[in-house]
């Protein structure tokens, strides 16, 4: 799997609406349930957003998903920096990767 870490500043302004629009594509996967796509996104305090996408062969299951590109039809216009991106590989990862509303047994 290849995985791009995405990151890149959001103005105060549009910080909602990146929100919900984030939101939006995470409801269409959940929709479609495309295995050969991973993807977290993060908000940070500072109006950042860090998004880790992960794919088999390309990512058209997510880019081609219309909240997506109802995403990044005006993405530019949101942003208070530039895109960021990086190819990543996982090192580790322990249990952080669980629903944000899931429990974790003690």
């Amino acid at each position: 799997m290849t995985y791009n870490l995405i990151r890149y500043g959001v103005k105060d302004a549009s910080i909602a609406e990146n929100r919900a629009l984030v939101e939006q594509v995470f409801e269409a996967l959940d929709e479609g349930q495309p295995r050969s796509v991973r993807y977290l996104v993060l908000e940070l305090e500072n109006g950042e957003f860090v998004h880790l996408v992960g794919y088999d062969k390309d990512s058209s299951a997510l880019t081609e998903l219309d909240a997506f590109k109802a995403f990044g039809a005006d993405h530019a216009t949101r942003r208070s920096t530039p895109f960021a991106r990086s190819p990543a590989k996982i090192v580790g990862n322990y249990r952080m990767l669980a629903k944000a509303d899931e429990a974790v047994p003690a």
